[in-house]
């Protein structure tokens, strides 16, 4: 039964994904940047110790920094660096999360997309 609640998101238990737990991870806090760490790893279905990895792994790229806000962690996403594997490298992470949080917007003008993605993303950091 633990086994089944873990792998929830997927269509078949044990079966595998497209996207990483860093995608994952990176695209919740997109969706909501105050996520705490015990939400997250519910979330994916990941220990909240491959979570805490995780996180360290996006701030230690530059692809996630934090502020504190009060007892909690404010998240920022740094959508405009590119992702890391080969094959998807010309495309940047808000590609991926303006794709996944916000379908049916891919099609828009360059210009247009930023200011949507500004709007609807969270707060993106700009290089």
């Amino acid at each position: 039964m633990e086994r089944e609640a873990k792998n929830e998101g997927s269509a078949e238990k044990g079966k595998w994904t497209f996207l990483t737990n860093h995608a994952h991870v990176l695209i919740c806090i997109a969706q909501d940047p105050s996520s705490r760490v015990r939400d997250l790893s519910a979330r994916v279905g990941i220990t909240e110790r491959a979570t805490h990895r995780i996180i360290a792994d996006l701030k230690a790229a530059e692809y996630l920094t934090y502020d504190r806000d009060g007892r909690r962690n404010r998240y920022t996403v740094n959508g405009d660096l590119p992702m890391r594997h080969s094959v998807e490298g010309h495309c940047a992470v808000l590609d991926l999360l303006d794709t996944v949080l916000h379908p049916g917007t891919r099609s828009a003008p360059k210009h247009t997309q930023k200011a949507r993605r500004d709007a609807r993303v969270g707060p993106v950091k700009e290089r």
